[in-house]
């Protein structure tokens, strides 16, 4: 497959060093670019949790010709990794039909991994020797692996987050937009994501909510259907409140409004709110409790010192309300909204330990989920390996069809001209023809024979002459 990754995660690095070692902004761009000039096509993702490259040994790469492309000062920091002993201890090596139907030698996709690591330091500022312990790499069908493991969120901090399978795409849209991408590194890509799909389709690993933003959101969903037409009320614009608040409105809320003290703050949410089927308002944190009977879902998380809205508050709004049931999230330590008010009927509050237990439950059954998921990650591994197999195996057989042929065309150029000679015998021309035909289209299979029967390999030999047979009986 040629494919490799080379990476550090929040499981190999501290976030100082993944820090230093990001690709963010026009740094990716550049990084496609150079890049570009040593493999067949690559993706980078950088996120805060991971920094990795995604890239395509080339086809005729040889190991000499990889370690002419590093500079002297490369060579020498390698010198040292190597004196040091320090090299990843999630190394991983292959050698399946991938690598062998390419033709390129195990030195040849080391000799590259370097160069992606040297190229990695260099364009860091960075010496290799104090970033490669924190390294990992996975080649062939490991590197698929570990990408399809990612993709579906199996690798994540938070087990099961879906947010990196977007980071992915958008990584992959900026390497097409660079044009670095090969037509096998697309073909692999989608295989990736098609399966990356179904692991989250026939899994429950991403089904439950495992962070506060995700379960409000999903509380949401389970007390109201019709969400365009309820409003959402947001008391105050902090983060959590904003992830809240995207979150929700995400799911097609059709008004918001948030009431803060800071106007400015409130106004930058507001903006991030805004879309053509959403209209969002800004009031001032004193009209709170004019505005708490227009709001069908209110999610609060100020840090005051005091309760924002109380048990009075609360029955006046349901009042208004013609007692119209009210969804209350309360995220604030200490809270924001009088526990009381859960014993109030047509009102469902949950404060953040409510929220915490739910995730908990939530997390262990994910955990569960995961050892399914991994099973068919595993699975689908080894089908994209077959399919890339057949897919590789008509392309050899198109270029041995095509060598044969040049062959072919040779020996004929070679008759006809014989031919157009005087005192010639065409039958002897033939005949001889006919001989160097046989000798060039048995070479081969000839050649694989001895090979099996010299290193002892009766399976292949077997393979090998059988096939034959059936070649010869089925014409």
């Amino acid at each position: 497959m040629r494919l490799v990754v080379i990476g550090v995660n929040h499981k190999t690095a501290p976030v100082a060093l993944r820090e230093r070692l990001a690709l963010v902004g026009d740094d990716v761009n550049v990084a496609l670019k150079q890049i570009e000039a040593f493999t067949d096509g690559s993706v980078i993702v950088s996120t805060c949790n991971r920094t990795e490259i995604y890239a395509l040994v080339p086809q005729t790469s040889t190991s000499q010709h990889a370690n002419s492309q590093l500079s002297d000062s490369q060579s020498s920091d390698i010198q040292d990794v190597k004196a040091a002993g320090q090299s990843s201890s999630n190394n991983t090596l292959s050698n399946n039909a991938f690598s062998s139907s390419m033709n390129i030698s195990s030195a040849a996709i080391s000799a590259h991994i370097t160069k992606i690591k040297m190229w990695l330091a260099d364009f860091k500022q960075l010496p290799l020797v104090d970033i490669d312990p924190y390294l990992y790499v996975h080649r062939d069908t490991h590197a698929l692996t570990h990408w399809l493991r990612v993709a579906a969120g199996l690798d994540s901090m938070i087990l099961g987050e879906p947010q990196i399978l977007g980071q992915i795409k958008n990584s992959v849209h900026l390497a097409q937009d660079q044009k670095v991408l090969s037509n096998q590194l697309g073909w692999i890509i989608d295989q990736v994501f098609a399966a990356a799909k179904r692991v989250r389709n026939e899994t429950q690993v991403g089904a439950q909510a495992v962070s506060l933003s995700f379960a409000a959101a999903k509380l949401v969903t389970q007390i109201f259907d019709d969400l365009p037409s309820r409003t959402l009320l947001v008391v105050a614009a902090g983060e959590m409140n904003r992830l809240v608040a995207t979150h929700i409105a995400g799911l097609g809320v059709g008004r918001v409004i948030i009431c803060n003290r800071n106007p400015e703050r409130a106004e930058a949410l507001a903006a991030e709110l805004r879309g053509p089927n959403r209209r969002v308002d800004v009031r001032p944190l004193q009209e709170l409790p004019q505005v708490l009977a227009e709001a069908d879902i209110v999610s609060s998380c100020s840090g005051s010192m005091d309760l924002l809205i109380d048990k009075t508050m609360t029955i006046q709004a349901l009042k208004r309300r013609r007692y119209q049931p009210m969804l209350m999230i309360d995220l604030a330590v200490p809270r924001d909204i009088d526990s009381t008010i859960s014993r109030i009927d047509d009102v469902y509050l949950y404060s953040v330990d409510d929220l915490q237990h739910v995730i908990a439950g939530n997390i262990e059954q994910r955990r569960q989920a995961a050892v399914d998921a991994e099973l068919l990650v595993s699975q689908l591994v080894v089908e994209i390996d077959r399919r890339f197999q057949v897919r590789q195996v008509g392309k050899d057989i198109q270029q041995y069809r095509a060598c044969t042929q040049g062959q072919v065309d040779k020996l004929l150029h070679e008759s006809i001209a014989k031919l157009q000679q005087d005192d010639v015998s065409p039958e002897d021309i033939i005949t001889e023809l006919s001989r160097r035909l046989t000798q060039t289209l048995t070479h081969a299979p000839s050649k694989l024979m001895r090979k099996a029967a010299r290193e002892g390999d009766s399976e292949l030999l077997d393979f090998v002459v059988s096939g034959l047979q059936d070649a010869h009986r089925g014409h």
